[in-house]
């Protein structure tokens, strides 16, 4: 097994790791064994102040495609300079998430997302599998979730960048109010 280190591991965690340990646990329960398209990973901030200083660091490592607000907070997507490897998998993308306000989080990364041609299919050729369905019939962008114990795998139909540039030409994308980070 080849793991590739990142510049950004000493900052966000072993990523490589992160997303070999998620595709293994995802084997183990799925059977599944080709590899898999992953669109993006995903770490959490726990605080804005965080957030803030890693929206930063990561803007020295790839390019911003997109800030806007998710579920009533800040989130940003980078297309990285450098794709996160690992065997014959290349994450092109990161999310930086900020915390929902009033909830604690822990800082780390979080999630996987991976594109797949059909949801619908993916559920009913694993039904023992507990996936998570509640957004499988979202208009922009349906998915579905598997948590695994290292972190949550994503199913998408679309890679990240795409349903980014439709948003933008759309409208969709909901600013960050300009007074949001007022006060720390």
């Amino acid at each position: 097994m080849v793991i590739m280190s990142h510049p950004l591991d000493s900052t966000l965690g072993p990523m490589a790791p992160f997303v070999c340990q998620l595709l293994t646990e995802m084997h183990a329960v799925m059977g599944v064994k080709d590899s898999p398209v992953v669109d993006h990973l995903c770490y959490r901030a726990a605080t804005l102040q965080e957030y803030l200083e890693l929206k930063a660091v990561l803007a020295a490592h790839g390019v911003l495609l997109v800030e806007g607000m998710i579920g009533g907070r800040p989130i940003a997507t980078y297309r990285l300079h450098q794709p996160v490897c690992w065997e014959q998998v290349t994450v092109p993308c990161i999310e930086l998430a900020a915390p929902k306000a009033g909830r604690s989080h822990q800082a780390g990364l979080e999630h996987i997302e991976l594109v797949v041609p059909s949801l619908t299919t993916l559920v009913t050729t694993h039904p023992d599998v507990p996936f998570k369905t509640g957004n499988i019939d979202d208009g922009r962008n349906p998915d579905i979730g598997l948590m695994l114990p290292s972190g949550q795998i994503k199913f998408h139909l679309r890679p990240l960048d795409e349903v980014i540039d439709e948003e933008l030409c759309t409208g969709a994308v909901v600013p960050v109010p300009a007074d949001y980070y007022d006060g720390l």
